[in-house]
């Protein structure tokens, strides 16, 4: 792990020492984002990406954890939440907990949230519940590689813990209960296992994601590291680093919900 002083020299001035849980943390986040022009790109691409992934279906869509983004500049009439109340947001909600009728929209969205939820099992019951067949839940979330494990573990302030065996994480607080292993836990390591409890959900697209030049613009949390010139460079290293398994960093996941033969969509 860094050292404390050299944490607290990295950390950006804006978030520096305020508490990771309060809400004023997640709108100085959404001011960091904007004002740095390689990470305002980065989310770009992203949203971008998530976006064109859509479901052609009628229906609202839900993007969860919304506080700091900008997503609904790429999605019209997007339904923005938070866990908590923040400026622009449409509404504050627990992703376990939805307050949708049955089958009442189209498509959740996310970046950076999935590996928040306490109880992913609840989280999946509710968007079984609510998204229609033929809807989806795409997101963007962190991804277990040889080099990201090295990078998450010891140049992030978050856990990122593989080997746990629950796919629960403990309640602390909104963004300070995380594992940022999560997602390829539950989608990769036990496909096999989530598609057995969740056979109305098929995971149609992992495409793994490079993470240099977010890792080197700080990220939400920590000063940039390099002038903005060097990012144009960082951008074809990225694309080079995602398509090898062990060196990416991130992924755009696509899971869509289908008939089930037999069962009950739940």
């Amino acid at each position: 792990m860094l050292g404390n002083k050299l944490r607290e020299w990295l950390a950006h001035p804006l978030t520096h020492n305020i508490d990771i849980d309060a809400p004023q943390t997640t709108h100085l986040r959404r001011q960091i984002i904007q004002q740095k022009a390689p990470l305002h790109a980065i989310y770009d691409e992203w949203y971008l990406a998530i976006s064109s992934r859509l479901p052609k279906k009628d229906g609202r869509i839900l993007e969860l954890g919304s506080g700091a983004g900008f997503m609904s500049k790429y999605i019209p009439s997007l339904i923005t939440s938070e866990v908590f109340s923040c400026p622009d947001i449409t509404a504050v909600l627990d992703g376990t907990c939805l307050p949708f009728q049955d089958h009442s929209i189209s498509a959740i969205v996310m970046t950076d949230v999935l590996h928040h939820i306490p109880n992913t099992r609840l989280f999946f019951e509710e968007a079984s519940r609510c998204i229609k067949v033929g809807g989806a839940i795409i997101m963007v979330e962190p991804w277990y590689t040889v080099w990201s494990k090295f990078i998450y573990t010891h140049f992030h302030h978050e856990p990122f813990l593989v080997n746990v065996s629950s796919w629960d994480i403990p309640k602390i607080g909104p963004l300070s209960g995380a594992n940022g292993a999560l997602p390829w836990i539950i989608l990769n390591r036990d496909r096999l296992k989530f598609a057995n409890e969740f056979p109305q959900w098929q995971i149609n697209e992992i495409q793994l994601l490079g993470g240099l030049r977010y890792m080197f613009s700080g990220g939400v949390s920590m000063r940039s590291l390099l002038p903005e010139v060097v990012f144009r460079l960082l951008k074809k290293v990225d694309w080079w680093q995602a398509i090898l398994p062990y060196t990416a960093m991130f992924a755009l996941i696509v899971i869509n919900k289908v008939e089930t033969s037999g069962q009950n969509i739940r």
